[in-house]
């Protein structure tokens, strides 16, 4: 069947509330504050906004219908999305389609978390039943470990060396220094990069997100509001989304992206060299190159000779994670999965300032989330375009 466009359907208000290392406010403060910012670039007054999609960890034990009485919200639309870093391009996939079919005008879509100091280890222990049966109680330390088996099984397979995962972090640094709300501003250098302490071979420092407190968030709305409310706006060319993908893939070795690759590009009507940058999941580099290589930019395996033959700085020739991406800005838990997308906003309204891609048109979005023990679950991508 063929898939139905999103004519009509817009993105506008890219809204990011400055990320802190560690917060003493509640997830529901630091959502408030999104909406609050939403409301304010866009004249909106909450009453207006009809639709909310909320993606967070640690919002519990509320989930966005609890959102509803702690903010004074009387939505006639809601969706909570708990998938991660891939919450950004589903909870925009839904909202796009509950606006197309007019079950809300005005939808605010907000990843958030905050970061208190023992707010990682409470969301490891309690992530999945995965987690808690045959990881946490191990000690293995979250994520790290699990990457660590995915970056050593993608290593062996393709010939990836560390310093081709470097490339992806040192571009990103730089980028971060452009972008004046990335936590990570020191320079880094490949030198530097290669020789920092290992955390899980073949993981070392740099290879890992640090956990923070932030939000993202932005507004989708049909075309014709946005005009009349005065907001640039991009349009959605295509959206995908999928889960569970390739279980007979004994480590992950690829992600749900390659399975639906063909339906982003034919429903665009466009094919991978006509996108002007790209804004991939980076919790870990490894899934970096799987997204560069499952969306179609090169085959399977060859994503290291790809970061070899490209510059992935803002003004390089493959600019990637403009903003310096989870790697440099942090990991605000679930806004991760919205950073990518209120980055592409920005660079598709001529908003992004320093981080500003010359003569960008189109961009693409992709998230990767709920990582068990040798496997992320869900996987998402958007193509978007200049108005």
């Amino acid at each position: 069947m063929k898939r139905r466009g999103y004519d009509g359907v817009v993105l506008c208000a890219p809204i990011s509330i400055p990320y802190r290392r560690y917060s003493v406010d509640s997830a529901h403060w630091w959502i408030g504050r999104a909406l609050h910012a939403l409301t304010q670039r866009t004249g909106l007054r909450p009453t207006d906004i009809d639709g909310l999609s909320v993606s967070s960890f640690t919002l519990a034990p509320d989930t966005t219908i609890g959102l509803t009485q702690h903010l004074g919200l009387s939505p006639r639309w809601l969706d909570h999305v708990p998938m991660g870093g891939a919450g950004g391009c589903v909870s925009l996939r839904r909202a796009a389609r509950a606006v197309q079919a007019g079950d809300a005008d005005f939808v605010a879509c907000i990843g958030a978390d905050t970061n208190h100091v023992d707010s990682f280890r409470k969301t490891l222990s309690s992530f999945s039943r995965f987690a808690q049966d045959a990881v946490y109680p191990y000690g293995s330390g979250g994520p790290n470990a699990s990457f660590a088996l995915i970056t050593r099984n993608y290593m062996n397979r393709t010939g990836a060396t560390r310093e081709d995962f470097g490339r992806i972090c040192v571009a990103q640094r730089t980028n971060a220094q452009r972008y004046g709300g990335a936590l990570m501003q020191k320079p880094l250098t490949m030198d530097d990069y290669l020789n920092a302490r290992p955390i899980a071979d073949p993981i070392h420092l740099f290879d890992c997100v640090m956990p923070c407190a932030g939000a993202e968030a932005f507004l989708i709305c049909r075309e014709d509001d946005a005009k009349s409310l005065d907001l640039p706006y991009v349009r959605i060319l295509s959206a995908i989304e999928r889960h569970n993908a390739y279980q007979d893939d004994p480590i992950q070795f690829r992600g749900g992206w390659a399975m639906d690759r063909d339906d982003l590009w034919a429903m665009a009507g466009i094919q991978p060299d006509a996108v002007d940058f790209l804004q991939t999941y980076d919790d870990y580099p490894v899934i970096v190159m799987m997204q560069i290589e499952d969306l179609g930019f090169c085959a399977k395996g060859e994503a290291p000779a790809f970061v070899r033959s490209h510059t992935l700085t803002t003004d390089g020739d493959f600019p990637h994670n403009t903003s310096g991406g989870q790697l440099s800005v942090g990991q605000a838990g679930a806004a991760g999965g919205h950073l990518g997308l209120v980055e592409a906003i920005r660079q598709l309204t001529d908003q992004a300032g320093n981080t500003a891609v010359p003569n960008a048109n189109i961009g693409l979005v992709s998230g990767f989330g709920m990582i068990n023990y040798d496997r992320g679950l869900a996987s998402s991508a958007v193509l978007l375009a200049r108005a």
